[in-house]
């Protein structure tokens, strides 16, 4: 199957997340036939894969998730967002950008590899999950978990979220802020609103955090990360009649945060805040992940060279955007960098990839992969077997 009939049948599966839809079988098969190792590792509702072909270090991993987001309203759409359509250069359809045309660039490249270096040095990888885009419970997390338990953790991953801002590979992601939601109660007290005096109102308190937590940056950033950023999400608060402050506001907000912080002393430094204020509250945390940063080495050196090799771009590294499933990864002592199409319509109606982009693609995972585990100009890949 070519590379692009490849990505057109896997944005032909409507693998709404945490739904599959055969994607992660239509690739196991293709990695098969290279001579990888396929096993799936279901969790509840949620499809993972993992092929592997070598026993030897280093291994090196490609990762992604099959899953997608809905489609949003069809006739925003100027096509069948689950048909691939090819117009003026690019390909269209729901996860073609994020991340069915990494995926389906990661297979080939893979299997060129496979069949271009035989008797390849060290381990090739593919690890896919179909939870990326929903809660991401039973995703790479559990699939991570289970590779430690078995003592079959790797050495470099490369994601293939879509990093680029303006053309393929002008940024390379080589870590992310974490993320922190906090979901709140604060508690005021019935009162008719002529008598602001007699009730105290929680949107009124509500307003007051706010207005503490953006008055002044919660941190400056420093060299590897920007800084830390507050963001109300969602706020519900109703008396049932126009003349009444309710009594109770809930809410939830968000924290994107840098490496000066960790969930401990962020959630402290919000907890004194509400206190500071005599705000009544109660409020849970839920953590997304943890900062993470990969540091300039083999990995990013590979991936820097290949990039500039087959685009002629000088890639940024940088730790910007959301979160991704590196986070997952990461925390294993495990180099992660991420690199993909532009990300200018992802989660958009009409989202798109440029075709050559995906070529493109396939070339740059291949020469990664090359200058790790096949190629005598390759960065010192010595590392002990996990």
């Amino acid at each position: 199957m070519e590379l692009l009939e490849l990505t057109s049948a896997l944005i032909a599966r409507r693998s709404v997340t945490p739904d599959d839809a055969g994607c992660q079988q239509l690739l196991g098969r293709l990695l098969e036939d290279s001579g990888f190792r396929i096993e799936a590792l279901p969790f509840n509702d949620v499809s993972n894969l993992w092929a592997r072909r070598g026993a030897a270090a280093p291994v090196v991993v490609f990762a992604g998730h099959t899953d997608v987001v809905p489609p949003g309203p069809s006739e925003q759409w100027r096509s069948d967002p689950f048909v691939a359509a090819v117009a003026d250069g690019k390909l269209r359809g729901r996860g073609a950008a994020d991340m069915k045309a990494s995926l389906a660039a990661m297979v080939k490249a893979c299997q060129r590899f496979a069949a271009t270096y035989p008797q390849h040095s060290g381990s090739l990888g593919v690890l896919l999950t179909s939870d990326e885009e929903g809660p991401a419970v039973d995703g790479t997390a559990q699939v991570m978990a289970t590779l430690e338990r078995r003592g079959e953790l790797f050495d470099f991953c490369v994601v293939g979220e879509p990093s680029s801002n303006e053309r393929l590979g002008d940024t390379i992601r080589v870590g992310r802020r974490g993320s922190l939601s906090g979901l709140m109660t604060i508690k005021g007290e019935l009162g008719h609103v002529a008598y602001p005096l007699r009730a105290e109102n929680p949107i009124h308190a509500l307003a007051r955090f706010v207005q503490a937590m953006t008055a002044e940056p919660i941190d400056a950033g420093n060299d590897q990360f920007p800084p830390t950023t507050f963001q109300m999400v969602n706020v519900s608060s109703d008396a049932g009649a126009p003349n009444v402050t309710p009594a109770v506001l809930n809410c939830r907000f968000n924290l994107r945060y840098n490496s000066l912080w960790n969930r401990e002393t962020l959630a402290r430094c919000v907890e004194k805040t509400l206190d500071a204020l005599g705000i009544n509250h109660e409020l849970r945390w839920r953590l997304a992940g943890e900062p993470f940063l990969t540091v300039e080495g083999r990995l990013t050196d590979a991936v820097l060279r290949a990039v500039r090799e087959e685009t002629g771009v000088d890639a940024t590294l940088s730790t910007g955007g959301g979160t991704s499933d590196g986070r997952y990864i990461a925390p294993y002592g495990i180099e992660v960098v991420e690199i993909g199409p532009v990300n200018e319509t992802i989660h958009k109606v009409n989202e798109e990839v440029l075709v050559a982009d995906v070529v493109a693609l396939e070339r740059i995972y291949f020469r990664v992969a090359e200058l790790l585990l096949a190629s005598s100009d390759a960065p010192d890949s010595s590392l002990p077997r996990r």
